[in-house]
């Protein structure tokens, strides 16, 4: 805990936001963060392998988190993955309760603080936000319509772009293994009764275009099925189902775009067309 502007103890997280070329991105994501309220922030931004100004930029908003009390580190790492940067991140944070958050997620003030209140105890917790997928581009806006009501999304807490621990949640894995879906592999350790969702929100960006989310759902189904290989037990916490037969004429007569969007998709990557393995940027 750590005294906050009033004198009264407030949560403290470690957040950590693996970073490969998101120079773009990495301004608004801290600087949503610094409007968080009600919790202290660690922030490490572990950059892997950027070409851009993703350093750079992280670091100048270094003066910002000071003078909130609040501390800010941007590790330079020379070797490419996720994985290896969410190692770093973790071997660098300070605190028990641990967020997991994607350079270009913007929370909203008052998510961080709620993740914490949802942590705390001595029983693992995975906890997450409310997601607010956007999208630019028709076809990523029609796939984000049906996208955002699939049941895995609606009842289930996905934690994509965002996911936090405590400290009895996170000794339930060691390192981040070399995997494609991070996320999926950490929200698997815990069963449905240990995941809650928060009412806070957080923007999370859709990918554009017809052939971007093609590539990116063949590697979300990649990553699946690598979990499912690799960590067969994990699946004893799988809720996510398929929609029923209904569910899925509802949505067709109500947005035919959307549906007929996301079925294109489906079938795609279901023929092959996704493309290439191992890291596909959306952006």
């Amino acid at each position: 805990m750590s005294p906050g502007a009033t004198g009264t103890a407030t949560a403290a997280i470690s957040v950590i936001i693996p970073a490969s070329n998101e120079g773009a991105w990495i301004v608004p994501c801290l600087r949503a963060l610094l409007a968080s309220d009600g919790v202290t922030l660690q922030v490490i931004v572990a950059a892997n392998a950027c070409t851009d100004d993703t350093v750079a930029r992280a670091a100048a908003l270094g003066p910002d988190f000071t003078a909130k009390g609040w501390r800010l580190e941007v590790l330079d790492r020379p070797q490419p993955g996720k994985p290896g940067a969410l190692n770093a991140g973790d071997a660098a944070a300070r605190h028990p309760l641990r967020a997991y958050l994607d350079a270009d997620v913007t929370v909203s003030p008052g998510l961080m603080g709620q993740l914490a209140a949802a942590l705390t105890g001595r029983e693992a917790r995975y906890a997450s936000g409310n997601p607010q997928v956007t999208a630019q581009g028709v076809a990523a806006r029609a796939y984000a319509r049906l996208w955002r009501q699939l049941p895995f999304v609606t009842d289930d807490v996905p934690g994509f772009g965002l996911f936090a621990v405590n400290a009895a949640g996170r000794a339930r894995w060691g390192e981040f293994p070399d995997i494609i879906s991070d996320d999926t592999f950490v929200r698997l350790h815990f069963a449905p009764d240990e995941r809650v969702r928060v009412a806070a929100g957080y923007d999370w960006p859709m990918v554009q275009g017809l052939r971007r989310l093609i590539r990116v759902r063949a590697r979300q189904d990649r990553g699946v099925a690598e979990i499912a290989a690799a960590y067969p037990q994990l699946l004893a916490n799988d809720t996510k189902r398929r929609p029923g037969k209904g569910w899925l004429i509802r949505r067709a007569l109500s947005d035919p775009l959307a549906f007929g969007t996301y079925g294109l998709v489906t079938l795609a990557v279901r023929a092959g067309l996704g493309g290439q393995s191992g890291w596909v940027r959306g952006r």
